[in-house]
């Protein structure tokens, strides 16, 4: 029996234990694992952008691409830029993009708190009700008026959604479109 094949076993362990590893660390780190949006979930924020959007459309916690790659399909004319924070699934991303490319996808490594989203006319998220409540100053102060914020699962609290739609699945899970609102003149 050769010795190559519990050594390529060892290294297949050792890669899945490192990838793993990763995706725990990443989540004790920022609070929400990198989970994927289901193909209805997907369809519904893509109905409530339209496919003519321009300018820079923001995907925070990108996990496995598959909203930022349907973003990029559905949205030709805009800049999809993810971002993800975990190691295996912004990898596996990457090797989405080199198989299948998008010319308007940039997939990032990093953390999106470290962001600018000043000239976002979009920002995709599906991320924790935590993280949703440290980034509402954010958008309030960053985006610009009439922006759009696309969040599913979890909602901005105090802001009213422009349109929202709870969808027939197990979750009845909500998906929500918010409108960054004109900001209130500077008190003299």
């Amino acid at each position: 029996m050769s010795a190559t094949g519990p050594l390529l076993l060892m290294l297949l362990w050792t890669v899945l234990l490192l990838g793993v590893l990763s995706i725990v660390v990443s989540t004790l780190r920022t609070g929400a694992p990198p989970m994927p949006s289901s193909p209805r979930v997907r369809r519904a924020l893509l109905a409530m952008l339209p496919g003519d959007t321009r300018g820079t459309v923001l995907d925070l916690g990108s996990g496995w691409g598959d909203v930022a790659f349907n973003l990029a399909d559905h949205c030709p004319e805009a800049r999809i830029v993810a971002y993800e924070l975990s190691w295996l699934p912004w990898l596996f991303s990457r090797l989405r993009q080199r198989l299948f490319p998008r010319a308007n996808l940039t997939l990032l490594h990093g953390d999106f708190f470290a962001a600018s989203f000043q000239d976002a006319a979009c920002v995709v998220c599906y991320l924790s009700p935590g993280i949703m409540k440290r980034l509402e100053p954010r958008f309030a102060a960053e985006l610009p008026v009439g922006a759009r914020i696309l969040s599913h699962t979890f909602g901005l609290r105090g802001w009213a959604p422009v349109r929202s739609v709870r969808l027939q699945d197990l979750y009845r899970t909500p998906v929500y479109l918010y409108e960054v609102p004109p900001r209130a003149p500077p008190r003299e």
